[in-house]
């Protein structure tokens, strides 16, 4: 029979190429998303026999219908510009929003899966960072409604887990990237892409010397969907473990898109992670999932969809 999953913020980045993901193994999608930083823009592809869409807040109880059988949670605003202009939606989300959504799994007798984040690590004393690191974070700071919605959404999904018997699963959703992100959401990808495209300056914090690493989206999609099909309820970690330095990823981003940007340095914003990369070993372990797209050629496709994107505009 033809399972249904449910998929809040599935019109975001993520959101919608997990729509795409689940539509080619013949699920039936009910995408939720209230737009408050989803773009319908992101679904329009789909044909609407193959997707319900409802605009819905979650902060608010909600019902359906239909029987489910999974639930992907990514609903929030995700980037720093996103959750820094939207601080109580953000908080909301993750705690309102989290639990509306586990009293649906419970009624619905449904798997869930929380798209939780390494935000939650904070800014890390140690590199890599694994599951069993508690994090650094500065709760009252301005990333805290971020780190913090999201800290306590792990909280209460395992409380679920643990005395509802809920099936739980919780990703930490390191930096992924590609097609379908916003320009102007303030992740270093598509600004650096946005500014060489556009010949303008590239905009590095700090020195540039602060780490990232970069997952694929379609690498990520797939990490997802292995582990809500898993044995494992606590959280695991999948990302890109290849680390590398802002300023090397300007320096790529440049190359690729044959640039001529230069690149200019301002301060640091406040509780910027030095570094940030996963420890990847349960999901290679328990998920048998590791990332497959190389950094050119996944920065290669997403420069190449953000250029058509501009031409058109």
């Amino acid at each position: 029979m033809q399972k249904t999953a449910l998929i809040t913020g599935g019109a975001g980045f993520i959101g919608s190429h997990l729509c795409d993901y689940l539509l080619n193994k013949d699920f039936k999608v009910i995408c939720v998303d209230n737009l408050i930083t989803g773009s319908l823009e992101n679904i329009k592809h789909i044909s609407k026999g193959d997707l319900i869409y409802l605009n819905y807040n979650i902060t608010e109880p909600i019902e359906i219908k239909e029987n489910i059988d999974y639930i992907f949670h990514l609903a929030s605003p995700a980037s720093p510009i996103d959750y820094l202009r939207l601080p109580i939606q953000t908080l909301k989300v993750g705690a309102m929003g989290t639990h509306n959504i586990l009293e649906l799994a419970k009624a619905k007798r449904a798997k869930i899966l929380l798209a939780s984040t390494s935000e939650v690590y904070g800014d890390p004393k140690i590199n890599p960072q694994d599951e069993d690191y508690w994090g650094h974070v500065n709760p009252i700071g301005p990333r805290g409604v971020y780190d913090e919605a999201k800290r306590f959404a792990e909280a209460i999904t395992m409380a679920y887990q643990r005395q509802q018997g809920v099936g739980t699963y919780i990703v930490r959703i390191f930096n992924t990237y590609g097609p379908r992100m916003k320009k102007k959401d303030g992740r270093a990808v598509p600004s650096f892409i946005c500014q060489s495209i556009e010949k303008k300056d590239i905009t590095v914090f700090g020195d540039g010397s602060q780490t990232r690493s970069f997952c694929f989206i379609s690498d990520m999609v797939e990490g997802i969907y292995k582990l809500i099909n898993s044995y494992y309820h606590l959280p695991i970690n999948v990302g890109n473990p290849e680390e590398m330095t802002i300023l090397e990823l300007a320096k790529k981003i440049i190359h690729l898109s044959g640039s001529r940007s230069k690149i200019v340095f301002q301060d640091m914003p406040v509780d910027d992670p030095k570094v940030r990369r996963p420890d990847i070993k349960k999901a290679v372990e328990i998920l048998d999932w590791k990332p497959k797209t190389s950094i050119e050629k996944g920065l290669t496709k997403t420069i190449n969809w953000f250029r058509e994107k501009i031409n058109r505009e």
